[in-house]
């Protein structure tokens, strides 16, 4: 058994080009990246801040949810433009460039640049930690972020670069525009963290964003059965957006429609 997970670890890239971009040339920067991040959030942070006061670090989260804001529009400028303005893929199959294609040096490029954002967004939690602000390091948040991280690596080792999961990254890069946007709103000005009422939308607009690239994976495997996309690179894309569906809806009850009820009561 423990011979077989090391055979999938010593497993070569799908795209031998991989290995040439910083932590995509072995699976053990990447797990101990993560792991470095959940015993940090989860545990040794903690220990960390135990006797010390909260930091101040407003103006460098400012700094990062403008940083991110202008690093998710851009990418999903990039993705808009090769999805719709001069397209790429044909909509209706979306698989990774063969090796020797014009683009696929585009292709690589963009991919690892989200993967590299998806290493970004773990500093979220870095914050939490260091202001102590523990009641916003759920599960959801926790799981989501390092989740990404690993899934978007093992893609690439698997799969390639881009194609399908191109669908994921567009939606995205836009809600986390959005939601990098309300965050350094929220920052600015603190007392108006409470009263935005866009704020219930963000989640909404994640739940939207598993549930589109869902029904695109469907309508591929049902009106282009043809299509070159492997069908374990759907089942990966179904498996994602359950769990996270299920997650963030799991979060928007509680977090929206249980308080309104009691209010109401």
């Amino acid at each position: 058994m423990f011979s077989k997970l090391l055979a999938v670890f010593d497993r070569p890239p799908a795209d031998p080009v991989a290995k040439n971009f910083p932590l995509l040339g072995s699976p053990w920067p990447v797990t101990l990246l993560i792991l470095g991040y959940l015993l940090f959030v989860l545990n040794y942070g903690k220990k960390f801040m135990q006797h010390r006061q909260p930091y101040d670090i407003k103006k460098i989260i400012i700094l990062y949810n403008l940083f991110q804001v202008i690093y998710n529009a851009i990418m999903f400028g990039f993705m808009f433009y090769y999805f719709f303005i001069d397209p790429a893929y044909p909509l209706d199959c979306l698989h990774t460039f063969p090796l020797d294609d014009p683009k696929k040096n585009i292709e690589r490029v963009i991919s690892y640049t989200y993967f590299v954002n998806k290493i970004i967004d773990l500093l979220d939690t870095i914050f939490f930690v260091l202001r102590k602000s523990y009641k916003q390091i759920t599960f959801l948040h926790v799981y989501h972020h390092a989740l990404m991280v690993s899934a978007m690596y093992w893609v690439f080792r698997i799969y390639g670069f881009g194609g399908q999961f191109f669908t994921m990254a567009l939606a995205n890069t836009f809600v986390h525009s959005v939601m990098y946007f309300y965050y350094m709103i929220s920052a600015i000005y603190t007392g108006l963290k409470g009263s935005i009422w866009w704020k219930k939308y963000i989640t909404k607009l994640q739940i939207f964003q598993f549930v589109s690239v869902m029904l695109h994976s469907v309508y591929i495997l049902v009106f282009n059965p043809k299509c070159e996309c492997p069908l374990i690179v759907h089942l990966m894309i179904f498996v994602l957006g359950v769990i996270f569906i299920s997650l963030f809806t799991n979060f928007y009850i509680k977090a929206y429609v249980k308080p309104r009820n009691k209010k109401q009561q």
